[in-house]
Parts: structure tokens; C-alpha cells; sequence
């Protein structure tokens, strides 16, 4: 029988979070947080996570 994918619950919560929220990701921000930090400690052994992109680095934006 297959592993169950260890992010599959985040994965599902965003689905259903973005679902309500008729797609506004801004108001999902925490499972989307969620799903990366599962997804850093499970890249390698969670399908879910092959299509899912890392942070973006720090926003070190200099004012011009």
C-alpha cells in the first residue's frame, strides 16, 4: 500500500482555504506558511510539494 504524502493534509487545507475564499490567496496566507514549512522538511518525499515554490527571499528592495 502507497505512503500517504506526509503534506497532503496542508495541500488539501489550501485547496479548500483558496476554494472559499474565492481564490484569494491572501487570505490563506497561513496554510499556504504551513505548507512550506512542511514542505522544507518533507521536499523529498511529498508529491505534493514538486509543484509547490519556495519562499521568496526577504524583501531587500532598495528605494531609488
Amino acid at each position: 500500500m502507497p505512503q500517504k504524502d506526509p503534506c497532503q493534509k496542508q495541500a488539501c487545507a489550501i485547496q479548500k482555504c483558496l476554494q472559499a475564499n474565492k481564490y484569494l490567496e491572501s487570505l490563506c496566507e497561513d496554510m499556504i506558511r504551513d505548507m512550506r514549512r512542511c514542505c522544507e522538511v518533507h521536499a523529498g518525499n511529498s508529491v505534493c510539494c514538486s509543484g509547490f515554490k519556495q519562499p521568496k527571499p526577504a524583501d531587500n528592495k532598495s528605494e531609488t
